[in-house]
């Protein structure tokens, strides 16, 4: 047992004045936190864009439907406006959920007609074709709440941020969440 402790102080005291690989050292704990933040720099800045693309779509549909009060728009065609002035959204309508209600402004307390979900509702993407959640078109000076939801997956789900935002939902796909409110307007 003396033996087996006197070899290894000896080991020890060695190693400790030995110098050879200090460099690999350095590299090995100071090169991954160097790669990880430009890597989730990229990563947040793809984030970023995509949320304001979504925000940019949902307001550009909002203004058409706003001012075309007397057509009623389904929702494949509100999608379809939100999608094409979207832009950079990857397979958007099948990414894209969109919830649009009405809120009568006089009636106040926890009736759930008036109220707005806490949380929404995004696609399933094992079944795309979902009928929409809570959309009905409005009527002219009637307050309308649009809330568009989209998945989108990061682009390196394994390292850095995007490690973390493929596991929100458990699925590998991180929520983009939407919302706007306007008031239709009259014929």
């Amino acid at each position: 047992m003396i033996f087996a402790i006197k070899s290894l102080a000896r080991f020890l005291r060695l190693f400790r004045k030995e110098e050879d690989g200090s460099e690999s050292l350095e590299l090995a704990l100071i090169f991954l936190p160097f790669v990880m933040i430009p890597v989730s720099g990229f990563e947040l800045g793809l984030l970023m864009t995509r949320h304001v693309m979504v925000e940019r779509g949902l307001d550009m549909a909002i203004r058409e439907v706003r001012l075309n009060t007397g057509v009623p728009f389904t929702e494949t065609q509100f999608k379809t406006m939100v999608c094409n002035s979207a832009g950079i959204i990857p397979n958007c309508m099948v990414n894209l959920r969109l919830e649009m209600r009405n809120i009568d402004l006089r009636h106040t307390g926890s009736n759930a007609t008036n109220q707005i979900p806490r949380h929404a509702s995004c696609t399933n993407l094992d079944y795309p074709n979902q009928a929409p959640r809570n959309y009905t078109n409005g009527v002219p000076n009637e307050l309308m709440v649009v809330r568009a939801c989209g998945l989108f997956s990061p682009m390196l789900p394994e390292f850095g941020l995007g490690y973390f935002l493929s596991r929100i939902r458990g699925d590998g796909n991180y929520p983009l969440v939407a919302t706007a409110a306007f008031v239709m307007e009259p014929l």
